[in-house]
């Protein structure tokens, strides 16, 4: 996934499964293990966002100045 940018993975993935859940030709039993599939998804999604936000809300220190040694 290197360059690729996690979250847009992710939409791309729930959308490709939405699309087939929606086309109504997959067995239940199919069915079932793509909507597991799509909780873990979103999931990892929610980990992602919440990486972000914590990254948003704690920039890292300054780096030391020429005083700072």
């Amino acid at each position: 996934m290197s360059g690729i940018d996690p979250l847009e993975h992710f939409s791309r993935q729930l959308e490709e499964a939405a699309a087939q859940l929606r086309g109504g030709e997959l067995e239940p039993e199919q069915a079932a293990r793509l909507v597991e599939e799509c909780a873990r998804l979103a999931g990892d999604a929610a980990g992602e966002l919440d990486r972000r936000v914590r990254l948003a809300a704690d920039p890292p220190p300054p780096p030391p100045g020429p005083t700072d040694q």
